[in-house]
């Protein structure tokens, strides 16, 4: 049995389009709600739209596209609709910003956009995601999903390296050149993945979709039923999940302005640098993660397959707790570039086999649930973190996240020792995985 790298590759411009949506907006968002003057909590909150989108519309839309069926597939539709919202939206945001005066009104307006575009992305990103174990058989899923991450750390690499050049031409710049880039990656997706045939209208009776509704209670009963199950690993993955995204997202969300306030203070200060360029060295400064998880990609799909995904997440979490904490007591450039680079090796080990043990735990029915479940849960620490560590910030000042991120990243370490199934499903001789089709000529 082998990888359809090609196909997968290919697959992997979905992930590529969202992370350099993503990238720049949590760089650049937060710089610009600070100069309408709102405490640190605010911008926290603010910045946890996304994540709130997330929790409400991710899971609905993951039991929506396993019930839809359509000509084009079953995930297809949902990035048809989603991804054109999410572009012109956020390309709207620093139109505002930059072409109206800083008042009331404006922030109103640009927060209305920001919520619109992260509807629009919530549409999308699941069924995105759901398109990997779609047509992946269960052993490969580790390779293939780091096939996906790849391209995803790509588009975040380019976003980070290219974004901060871009910032300093003008705030908009990044904004538009992502967009473009984004809405060429979803194209492509589209027009060339082909979904297995049993996910079209002609294959077979159209499938009845879930209202919201009953959604909403399919999601609280998934909840409820892996919390009773008599083996944990499905309880235990998910609050690890949450866990280390409680952790991952303080410093994702809050990185440029620790730069702009904290890291470049003395050079602002001194007339070295201007603010906007501390802004922007700070966003170059953190492609050191992103780059280093595309490097890393691969291997982690090796390494977890050599080692066990288990073993291979534990490892990531330890490196990103101990370096993370470092970087509270040691504030010189080379060890942030060093902290940063085994912080980019960490997070690959994680992301890269996390979703592959969630989705196994999965029936074949309730795969686009479950994946739904696991944006649920680390969507939920995405909208607690940023108001949560904000608060702390403007209690204790910005390097206060090097002590709340560590302290997650063990305790979802803690919590993956309670994971007793996760290694891929033995396929069955002669019986063809269930969530996998032939794709469509």
């Amino acid at each position: 049995m082998k990888l359809d790298y090609k196909k997968t590759f290919l697959l992997g411009f979905g992930f590529f389009g969202v992370s350099v949506v993503w990238s720049v907006y949590n760089s650049f968002v937060p710089i610009f709600l600070r100069e309408y003057a709102l405490p640190w909590w605010l911008v926290g909150f603010v910045m946890t739209f996304d994540n709130i989108a997330g929790i409400i519309i991710q899971p609905y839309v993951g039991q929506l596209s396993d019930h839809t069926r359509t000509r084009f597939g079953r995930r297809m539709p949902y990035i048809m609709i989603g991804a054109p919202i999410a572009a012109l939206t956020f390309a709207l945001i620093p139109v505002l910003h930059t072409g109206l005066p800083h008042t009331g009104t404006t922030l109103g307006l640009m927060t209305a956009i920001i919520v619109i575009m992260n509807i629009g992305m919530a549409i999308f990103r699941t069924p995105v995601v759901a398109l990997m174990p779609d047509i992946t058989p269960s052993a490969l899923r580790s390779k293939a999903n780091g096939i996906i991450n790849l391209m995803g750390g790509l588009g975040t690499a380019i976003a980070f390296l290219i974004g901060g050049v871009l910032y300093n031409i003008n705030q908009g710049v990044p904004f538009y050149a992502m967009t473009i880039l984004m809405v060429l990656a979803e194209l492509l997706v589209v027009n060339i993945i082909r979904e297995p045939k049993e996910f079209t209208v002609a294959a077979g009776q159209k499938a009845k979709p879930p209202s919201f509704g009953d959604s909403l209670r399919e999601t609280v009963q998934t909840v409820v039923d892996i919390a009773r199950q008599e083996e944990k690993s499905a309880l235990f993955i998910c609050l690890a999940i949450f866990a280390w995204f409680m952790g991952y997202n303080a410093i994702e969300t809050f990185w440029t302005s620790y730069g702009k306030e904290v890291l470049y203070a003395s050079q602002i200060a001194s007339g070295a640098l201007t603010a906007d360029q501390a802004v922007a060295k700070a966003t170059t400064l953190l492609s050191v993660v992103p780059i280093v998880f595309l490097v890393m990609s691969l291997p982690a799909g090796f390494i977890a397959t050599r080692f066990g995904r288990k073993r291979t997440i534990i490892t990531g979490l330890l490196l990103l707790a101990v370096f993370w904490l470092a970087i509270f007591f040691v504030q010189n450039m080379m060890f942030v570039y060093a902290a940063l680079v085994f912080s980019g090796i960490g997070w690959a080990l994680i992301n890269i086999n996390s979703l592959p043990i969630v989705v196994d735990l999965a029936s074949a029915a309730k795969v686009g649930s479950y994946t739904g479940l696991y944006y649920f849960f680390s969507m939920l620490a995405a909208t607690l973190s940023p108001p949560i560590v904000g608060w702390l910030m403007d209690a204790f000042g910005l390097s206060v996240m090097f002590i709340f991120t560590p302290v997650f990243m063990l305790l979802a370490a803690l919590l993956m020792l309670g994971v007793k199934r996760s290694e891929p499903v033995p396929e069955v001789p002669g019986v063809k995985p269930a969530a996998v089709g032939e794709a469509q000529s």
